[in-house]
């Protein structure tokens, strides 16, 4: 049996969240993207991961006009990137300290608040995607000093770490780390050891790509037969069992899965309910576990967070 909360940066937050990634399907439908938002909120989600970049500033703009005081919603978004209007990719990496500042600077402003309750550094050292080259190459401890000069100027609440290795995280923890989000799922399970130690320190396990990827050479559980196997004795989805595997897995896993449909996000937040025997856990974690850590050629940074 799972516990439905945990706790996230001094605060206690229903394990299932929300990913901001795709509201921008919904740009020409802005209504229902904030009602979307209001959906959650009333399912009660208080968990919700953004980014500015996540459609040029958009996702940031709904929430932003969603979201109220008295919904007490912790906001998490991200630095390491930045849009890219008119060029070959829709964003563009913005690793240097003076880019991580003014990319928090973006954030507050298109937010509308005074302090980013949480900033992840996404450090592209790790998992599927692009990797960082010449000036963009940063040396973590830089970056990490960058940012503790704006949470020490109120700027940040907390400092996240994403697309990490284990020694980056270990390197990093003196500085204070609320979460890491590495793509993570049951059948790319490479992070086990940094999964243990963010549980030891008290750090949230936040993953992306939680049911594997959709790109080539990046493994997917919904195609695993044990999943669907699983599924059909619960009368569930594969999907929910792809996520109810990962609240199962460590009381320290907190979800963000992203959504455009009322339905899907409806389904994604029921996970929190679904228990296994001891059977079903056992087939489920006898899954081949496979690397997730291959190139993407020329995926936009923003598909790395589905």
């Amino acid at each position: 049996m799972t516990t439905s909360t945990a706790s996230f940066a001094g605060r206690s937050v229903f394990r299932v969240g929300y990913g901001a990634l795709q509201l921008p399907r919904l740009h020409d439908r802005r209504d229902e993207a904030v009602a979307l938002l209001r959906r959650a909120v009333q399912l009660g989600v208080n968990h919700v991961d953004t980014a500015e970049f996540y459609g040029d500033g958009f996702a940031n703009d709904v929430i932003r006009e969603a979201l109220r005081p008295e919904d007490d919603v912790l906001v998490v978004t991200k630095v390491g990137a930045a849009p890219n209007p008119g060029g070959p990719l829709p964003l563009r990496l913005a690793q240097r300290p003076e880019q991580l500042r003014a990319s928090v600077e973006d954030n507050l402003r298109g937010l509308g608040v005074d302090q980013l309750a949480v900033v992840n550094l996404r450090r592209l050292d790790t998992g599927p995607g692009l990797r960082p080259e010449g000036d963009q190459v940063v040396d973590l401890d830089d970056q990490l000093a960058v940012l503790t000069d704006l949470r020490d100027e109120g700027k940040i609440g907390a400092i996240g770490l994403s697309c990490v290795t284990l020694d980056g995280l270990r390197r990093a923890l003196p500085a204070g780390i609320a979460c890491v989000q590495n793509a993570y799922s049951l059948v790319s399970r490479d992070d086990e050891d940094m999964l243990r130690l963010c549980a030891a320190e008290g750090i949230a396990w936040v993953p992306f790509f939680p049911l594997g990827g959709t790109f080539p050479g990046v493994p997917q559980v919904t195609d695993e037969p044990a999943v669907h196997a699983v599924a059909e004795s619960l009368g569930v989805t594969p999907a929910q069992v792809g996520l109810a595997w990962l609240l199962h897995h460590a009381p320290n896993v907190l979800l963000i899965p992203g959504t455009a449909n009322t339905e899907h996000l409806a389904a994604n937040v029921a996970v929190s309910e679904i228990t296994f025997d001891a059977a079903a856990l056992a087939t489920l974690d006898a899954v081949e576990s496979r690397s997730n850590n291959v190139p993407l050629g020329n995926v936009p940074l923003d598909q790395a967070d589905r």
